[in-house]
């Protein structure tokens, strides 16, 4: 039997796959430490716009080395591949455990919350703010304890950026005041969804879980919860101190650790001495040459990332050669349809829109990158429904064409407005224009 070798590892069976990396065990001949491989066809990533947003999460993990998150060994490249080393985690997720068991003992839950916690709190000092905390993201080793994953909608502000706009992560889960598309501090609404965390490990159920959205962002926006008999005084106290729908009065995490029912039995981890990050070989991975001709390369399955549109595209699209059209269409009565562009990646933009949609009270529904959305009209009066499709316009340009399905057209150019104003940050714009005198220029033509 060949033994397959990437480096100084052995590369075994597949413990996992999805659809842009497959995951394998593998050993490292020189430690014997067992590690999972993660496998990145390097033309799928570049054909896809993927290589900042993959940069920017193994950036972060390799920045972020701690006892409680997932640790990233290495990057190692292959002319065709990207091999991505991290730490072998073998208990499964959080979320599973709970599924099976059921809810947890109040000592187990303070536990795992001590830890999530101290890995939060590090992530924090790094300046990194995860966005997508839930039980599905953290890990249990084989001691079982927890390690934080998936960095994949991680915010790492530049300086001089306090607060983050991006909507992003999982509605029962996401703070009160990300859905507020206000700007909001990333800590803060961390955590957040560290209380909610505590309550489903407590409770084996979620705070806020309604079906219809609009009903649930109405309790996140409230905090309309409430503790069952079993939890002790203790933890009702701390989750409600940290369910604040105020951000301004929320716990903070020293204030979490300082609080009698956390410290009871808590042994903070011991860091070792900081190391020094090195970004080398993640830049030396990405940097290549000839990424440049792949990344331009029109060939392979469209479903599988945004629509690439030719010269041809645009200027059809843009009735002409007048490209102005690609940003706003002249609306018609029949079928008004309208477009923004943004620097954003594609997943991200679609994240941002369908929490968004759903903040606005309607229900969404995405396959690859066209995402339809459906409710009822603002005053409850008649159906309502919109279509939208992510196109790549250029390799730092996606556009988003949305179309009325059915509905006035009037609550249609309603729904625009208030949909891209909640959009403000992933929209680009000229230089000194802003979303509203653009949309007043709309509505001056149309008349």
């Amino acid at each position: 039997m060949v033994v397959r070798k990437v480096g100084k590892y052995e590369v075994g069976r597949t413990i996992g796959e999805g659809t842009f990396a497959k995951v394998k065990f593998a050993q490292n001949t020189e430690t014997g430490e067992s590690v999972a491989m993660k496998i990145l066809d390097r033309s799928t990533i570049i054909k896809h716009k993927m290589v900042d947003q993959i940069k920017r999460e193994i950036s972060i993990m390799k920045l972020v080395r701690h006892p409680h998150v997932v640790r990233l060994h290495e990057v190692i490249a292959s002319r065709t591949k990207i091999y991505i080393i991290l730490e072998f985690i073998t208990g499964g997720e959080l979320f599973d455990k709970i599924v099976h068991n059921g809810r947890l003992s109040e000592a187990e839950a303070r536990r795992y919350f001590q830890q999530l916690i101290d890995g939060v709190d590090y992530c924090h000092s790094k300046g990194v703010y995860h966005r997508d905390l839930k039980p599905e993201n953290l890990l249990l080793d084989s001691q079982g304890n927890l390690k934080i994953s998936d960095f994949g909608l991680s915010a790492l502000p530049g300086e001089g950026v306090n607060l983050l706009k991006t909507t992003c992560g999982t509605p029962n889960y996401v703070a009160p005041e990300v859905l507020s598309h206000k700007g909001y501090d990333g800590a803060l609404a961390d955590i957040w969804s560290c209380g909610v965390i505590l309550y489903v490990l407590m409770a084996g159920y979620l705070p806020f879980d309604e079906v219809d959205l609009t009903t649930l962002y109405g309790k996140i926006e409230t905090a309309d919860f409430s503790c069952p008999s079993w939890f002790p005084i203790g933890a009702k106290s701390l989750i409600s101190r940290i369910l604040d729908p105020n951000p301004s009065t929320r716990i903070r995490i020293e204030d979490i650790r300082n609080d009698d029912w956390f410290k009871r039995g808590y042994d903070p981890v011991k860091l070792t001495e900081s190391e020094d990050v090195n970004l080398d070989d993640v830049n030396a991975v990405f940097d290549d040459p000839e990424d440049e001709e792949a990344n331009n390369d029109p060939s392979g399955n469209e479903d599988a990332g945004p629509l690439v549109l030719s010269a041809f595209d645009l200027i059809v699209l843009s009735q002409g050669l007048n490209l102005s059209a690609l940003f706003d269409r002249k609306q018609d009565s029949v079928n008004p349809q309208t477009r923004f562009v943004s620097q954003k990646p594609a997943k991200v933009i679609l994240s941002s829109m369908e929490v968004v949609a759903q903040s606005m009270g309607y229900k969404t529904h995405i396959r690859n990158y066209k995402m339809r959305i459906e409710g009822l009209t603002a005053n409850k009066a008649s159906h309502f429904s919109v279509f939208l499709e992510v196109f790549q316009v250029a390799p730092t340009f996606i556009m988003v064409d949305l179309q009325k399905a059915t509905g006035e057209t009037s609550e249609y150019l309603k729904f625009y407005k208030n949909f891209c104003n909640n959009l403000d940050d992933i929209i680009w714009r000229p230089p000194g224009e802003s979303f509203r005198s653009r949309f007043s220029k709309t509505k001056s033509k149309k008349r």
